[in-house]
């Protein structure tokens, strides 16, 4: 989120120009860019897990799907009245992470939700997303899995391994799942690969084999490959910063 100024942010293949109250909804280790563009810019990152917003529902479209589905689709600042809720709720978001009072993560999360609530309010989601009627305790069903893929990006997490992790048959996780985070668990795996992919690529300088293999694909070609068509761009031109 941009507090002051402005930034310029590459996302998927999409340059936005970022003013203040504007708000970028990035997945964890997900590929992105961003340059200040004006004087005296303030930007606030807020980094959180699943279970920190949990099952409140926003709409009929789990909250989750926001983040799942690609970054040209998910929701941004398109209305003045958004914009003013977005400055409001990331001055509050700033100031609680400053002070840190008592119940201040109370505070941070109750934010957190208002502001998807403020995004998702008029947000179109893709055409071909899959929406399903949304059941309390969904999310808590397959956190077992998402903790599994988060905690080990590089492992081949098999769908009979989630679905055994959250005690569901494969059919039942499959369905659950697809409902919760709006795309399959071996898209959202892959993504999660991927995206460990990028991290590595930018915080170290191994090899283009050895960031394969520690992001869980068979060679450099593999990684190449599947690296190119969800990005747009080679491993190497993103580890050298080219847009």
């Amino acid at each position: 989120m941009v507090l002051t100024g402005g930034l310029e942010v590459r996302l998927d293949d999409r340059v936005v120009p970022g003013d203040p109250g504007d708000v970028w909804l990035i997945e964890m280790w997900e590929p992105h860019r961003w340059r200040v563009t004006k004087p005296r810019t303030q930007q606030l990152s807020v980094i959180f897990l699943p279970e920190f917003v949990g099952e409140q529902a926003l709409g009929e479209m789990p909250w989750l799907s926001m983040f799942s589905c690609p970054p040209r689709h998910r929701p941004l600042v398109t209305t003045p009245e958004t914009r003013r809720s977005a400055r409001a709720i990331g001055a509050e978001l700033s100031r609680e992470a400053r002070e840190m009072r008592p119940g201040w993560t109370i505070a941070v999360r109750l934010a957190i939700i208002r502001l998807l609530f403020a995004l998702g309010r008029n947000w179109e989601p893709p055409p071909l997303a899959h929406v399903s009627p949304r059941r309390p305790g969904a999310l808590a069903r397959i956190m077992p899995a998402l903790e599994a893929v988060h905690a080990r990006p590089a492992s081949r997490v098999t769908l009979t391994q989630a679905a055994h992790a959250c005690g569901l048959s494969g059919a039942q996780f499959n369905r659950v799942f697809q409902q919760v985070m709006g795309v399959s668990f071996a898209r959202y795996r892959m993504r999660c690969r991927l995206a460990y992919a990028a991290h590595l690529l930018r915080a170290t300088g191994a090899a283009m084999d050895v960031v394969a293999a520690q992001a869980g694909f068979a060679d450099a070609s593999h990684l190449h490959r599947c690296f190119t068509r969800q990005y747009g761009v080679t491993p190497g031109r993103y580890r050298e910063g080219i847009e």
